[in-house]
């Protein structure tokens, strides 16, 4: 295998950072630049046969009314988030039990047929738009996914690598902003993405490359190397697989870890991993999940209406419509900046010593509600911007839609791997976000009650929408109550409790 001992492990882990942030940066979350991608596609007069010429009361005028075009772009999107969702579930299976390799063949394959539908779109194939946004925003999650992993090579900053990778994913929306501009200078759309559809052998590389066939364990073993086998290398591994040996890796590491008299961390004597099931119908999985379906419908319901809600406020002008596209799509680049923030509060106290008794886990959880706290009061605040209908005010609104991002999907995943066992982290993280598709459900009628019921102004559903992003703020507080009841139970008085507390699982769950 490509593997260096030594320092050499170290820069090949190096490389594989640096590699998986290049690769998020400008491929994983592109489909998130919808609003640029949505002008373009407007100015090429996709779905135009839905605007009507009508008149107003209150003038006798024509003019064109295309809010059957706005609402079919929303759909288009609402579809692409809706499938996005449901599928995480067996995405998070396959990469559990097949590894890395297999899951990210899916997601080049979904990511050179969604852009290779695009380059295919024309007046008459314009219904191509609704399975090519969905297999670009797959595909940028299944990368996403796999990339999360890359965390675990870096044991004093996990958390801050994944919401490092989680920014990069909500700044590669700028990818569309580049494809716009390039479309104002003529550069076609064809071009653009029969360019973007070449660019999947870089991502064939990285994966053979730069990622093990598995996955990385965490605690990381000692040399741990990943990678394809060199062309005249022997074969050393004797019919054990590459998952074997990581998990004697694993167990051997953590064996070592428990033995260890001189480390102040007071770790279980024999670790056993909960069930999938136990994580799944605990109360901290409940309130985790009412917490991502909240903010992600907040989310979503923003992005479907994103370019409506500007050509209403800047009454069709489309050179407004246009700077304040830019300016969202601009915004969204910095969100590589801002996502770190989350891991640092989450990983400021990995450098500190363990209290008596204290696991590592408990000590990651508690750190991590600040981090849950800050990423509910952010969505609310989004959500009370959006619902002002004054124009100027969406660019504080697109400001805190973009941190708010940054620190949802990075924090989702960073608690998903600090709460619950590592082994279950694909399943775990895919089947919230897939449940949280029965509440995205919803954006159809809602959609719809927008363009017909309200005439284009959604004004009520927004304030609806503010109301329901209260609930959010219930799980940081939750886990900050389970915390607490924790270090009651690590609190032992005689020599007998302390015993029973390091024999204690480490992954306990209050079941519903």
């Amino acid at each position: 295998m490509f593997g260096f001992p030594g320092s050499g492990a170290k820069s090949y882990y190096w490389l594989t950072l640096l590699s998986g942030l290049v690769e998020s940066l400008f491929f994983s979350g592109m489909a998130f630049g919808w609003a640029s991608l949505v002008f373009v596609l407007k100015v090429d007069g996709y779905f135009a046969g839905y605007c009507v010429n009508t008149t107003r009361d209150s003038d006798p005028a024509v003019y064109i009314d295309c809010m059957g075009q706005d609402e079919q772009f929303s759909l288009v999107m609402c579809v692409a988030l809706i499938t996005n969702t449901l599928i995480r579930f067996p995405i998070g299976c396959v990469f559990d039990h097949f590894g890395t390799t297999a899951t990210r063949l899916i997601s080049i394959i979904l990511y050179t047929t969604g852009a290779l539908f695009i380059t295919l779109l024309n007046e008459d194939t314009v219904i191509l738009l609704y399975p090519a946004m969905s297999c670009l925003i797959i595909s940028g999650t299944i990368l996403h996914i796999t990339n999360a992993q890359v965390g675990n090579l870096f044991h004093l900053y996990r958390s801050t690598i994944i919401t490092v990778y989680n920014g990069a994913f909500d700044s590669s929306a700028a990818v569309f902003l580049v494809v716009k501009l390039l479309h104002e200078r003529g550069v076609s759309l064809y071009l653009s993405f029969l360019f973007l559809t070449s660019c999947s052998s870089i991502l064939l590389l990285r994966t053979f490359f730069l990622m093990p066939r598995g996955h990385i364990p965490y605690p990381l073993p000692e040399s741990y190397t990943y990678g394809v086998r060199c062309p005249g290398s022997k074969k050393k591994e004797n019919n054990e697989t590459e998952e074997m040996k990581e998990q004697k890796d694993l167990e051997k590491t953590q064996k070592d870890q428990q033995t260890d008299g001189a480390k102040p961390e007071h770790e279980p004597k024999n670790e056993e991993v909960a069930s999938f099931r136990s994580c799944v119908l605990s109360w901290l999985f409940l309130w985790h999940l009412v917490w991502v379906i909240t903010i992600l419908f907040c989310q979503f319901i923003f992005l479907s209406n994103v370019n409506p809600m500007l050509n209403r406020l800047a009454n069709d002008d489309q050179t407004l419509v246009s700077h304040y596209t830019n300016a969202f799509a601009l915004t969204q680049l910095c969100s590589v900046l801002f996502a770190p923030v989350s891991g640092v509060i989450m990983d400021r106290h990995k450098k500190r010593p363990l209290a008596s008794g204290e696991t590592r886990r408990e000590a990651d959880l508690n750190s991590s509600c600040l981090s849950l706290f800050l990423t509910s009061l952010q969505c609310f605040l989004f959500c009370v911007c959006f619902t002002c209908p004054v124009l100027p005010l969406q660019y504080f609104t697109f400001v805190l839609q973009v941190i708010n991002s940054s620190f949802f999907f990075g924090g989702h995943q960073a608690f998903i791997s600090i709460a619950f066992p590592m082994s279950h982290f694909g399943k775990i993280s895919g089947i919230a976000m897939s449940l949280s598709a029965l509440g995205l459900v919803f954006q159809v009628p809602i959609l719809h009650l927008i363009q017909h019921q309200l005439h284009g102004d959604p004004l009520y559903v927004n304030v609806a929408v503010t109301l329901l992003s209260l609930l959010a703020l219930i799980h940081p507080i939750h886990v900050r109550l389970y915390c607490k009841k924790l270090k009651k139970q690590r609190t032992p008085t005689t020599p007998e409790a302390n015993e029973q507390l390091l024999n204690m699982e480490p992954f306990q769950f209050s079941q519903l």
